[in-house]
């Protein structure tokens, strides 16, 4: 297990690690911590697509990061919004923020040498044919 831990990228490590707290962080918001109703609500169904690209992203699976960079921008967008917010709400979207630029910059630095790679690639596959 430890050295499954130890091979993976750390960019990898940190962008499932930010898709995790950011999905706890969804739950919990809309769950108990400071839900638009008082019984909870059904905003806290906005962290099911982030489970979706959690197993692809600690599996290192290239589709899956590339949509999941997609994904988290919504996140991010939500954070900036709400952050207008005022008391216990600043502060969540705050976090929301946070959590969701480090899971997408993570990813983005992840990608960016496969990507210039698979461009290599592609030309010298060009220069062939």
């Amino acid at each position: 297990m430890l050295k499954k831990l130890l091979i993976k990228n750390p960019y990898q490590l940190l962008a499932c690690a930010a898709f995790v707290d950011l999905f706890i962080l969804c739950v919990c918001w809309e769950w108990f911590i400071s839900p638009l109703r008082p019984s909870g609500s059904w905003l806290i169904l906005k962290g099911v697509p982030l489970l979706f690209a959690i197993p692809g992203i600690w599996k290192g699976k290239i589709y899956t990061m590339q949509w999941a960079s997609m994904l988290i921008l919504i996140y991010i967008t939500e954070g900036l919004v709400r952050i207008m917010e005022s008391g216990t709400n600043f502060w969540l979207a705050l976090l929301e923020t946070v959590l969701a630029t480090i899971g997408f910059v993570c990813l983005l630095i992840y990608l960016k040498p496969i990507k210039a790679r698979a461009k290599i690639l592609k030309k010298q596959q060009a220069k062939v044919n």
